[in-house]
């Protein structure tokens, strides 16, 4: 599936960099194709352009911020946060300007993420209830850009029968391939699985798991929200809880930006923010080998590529159907790698 000739995809926001990146200048970004420019105006606020100046074409993140405003590095041409041009600084300043504009696209800052949709969203970013709440602590964990396709990591993030051999290294069982409960409910926004699974307890997850024995259990309720966001609550016998937000950004057909943040309801001294980074990414470095070792053309016509051999395939094809069924809506039909 290529998900920049299915315009429908641009209907969704995507996390893109960190809010804090911008306070030293504006910041380069592709989402599905379209280079963009994000920045931060003079009242703090999230921008959003194209990154292509109305001049000479110049790159507008080769430029800086003066007064809100963003500068060309090419002629000095300034642009506010709408795209609108309003200084040129070679007229005189009784000639009037000529009527130019850069495209400028929508942002929202979440989570200490710029988050853009492209046009006019079909769907709100995704809640997490925990963002702000006492006993709660949000860590920034993983940023990287992964050679791969987002549904395809969307698909690994739901599908339990590759823990026991690609996460051999760090907390999967080679003896216990299959998960003790596996449940799935559809939603409007996307569906939940819930399901547990018993995992191997090494010394340096301890502190992740909060017990010294060398098994523990996972109650999992993980959450796909379409088309590329998933929210994973991990709770264990201990009572600590790891919730993960991963967003699979897509760059183009064949890339993604990955963005990871934590959720933890305990402190430092309980396990640090390093230890915690270190632990998932372990866990990333695996499942990132694998995924780009296979075809980023991750096809939405269950006709024409039979992936249900086992009930782990199932929130993949429910994804692939669901996404397939959000192109119909839309008079669109899947286009193939």
């Amino acid at each position: 599936m290529l998900v920049t000739k299915q315009n429908v995809f641009r209907k969704f926001w995507y996390a893109t960099v960190s809010v804090e990146s911008l306070k030293d200048g504006p910041k380069p970004f592709v989402l599905l194709n379209e280079k963009l420019v994000l920045f931060l105006d003079a009242d703090g606020k999230t921008g959003c352009l194209e990154d292509r100046c109305c001049h000479r074409t110049a790159k507008l993140s080769k430029g800086w911020m003066k007064n809100g405003n963003l500068v060309c590095g090419y002629h000095g041409w300034e642009y506010d946060r709408d795209g609108k041009l309003v200084t040129i600084p070679q007229f005189p300043a009784d000639q009037a300007l000529p009527d130019c504009k850069v495209k400028n696209y929508r942002t929202a800052e979440r989570y200490g993420y710029v988050w853009v949709a492209l046009e006019e969203p079909l769907q709100p970013i995704p809640e997490f209830e925990e963002e702000g709440m006492p006993g709660w602590r949000r860590i920034h964990q993983f940023y990287d850009i992964w050679q791969t396709s987002s549904l395809r990591l969307m698909e690994n993030s739901f599908d339990n029968s590759h823990f026991a051999f690609v996460h051999k290294g760090t907390f999967g069982d080679i003896n216990q391939p299959k998960p003790e409960k596996y449940e799935i409910t559809e939603k409007d926004w996307g569906f939940e699985a819930e399901t547990i699974v018993t995992v191997v307890n090494p010394p340096n997850a301890e502190r992740i798991t909060g017990t010294r024995d060398p098994y523990t259990k996972r109650h999992m309720r993980n959450r796909w929200f379409v088309p590329f966001s998933r929210r994973l609550d991990m709770e264990y016998p201990s009572g600590l809880r790891h919730i993960i937000m991963n967003c699979a950004t897509p760059i183009d057909d064949k890339s993604i930006q990955v963005v990871q943040i934590l959720f933890r309801n305990d402190d430092e001294a309980s396990c640090s923010t390093q230890e915690l980074i270190d632990w998932d990414a372990a866990i990333l470095v695996e499942d990132r080998e694998i995924l780009e070792s296979t075809s980023p053309d991750a096809i939405v016509d269950m006709s024409r590529r039979l992936e249900m051999h086992m009930p782990s395939d199932r929130p993949g094809m429910i994804m692939r159907r669901r996404l397939l069924d959000l192109m119909k809506q839309h008079g669109e039909e899947e286009i193939p790698a």
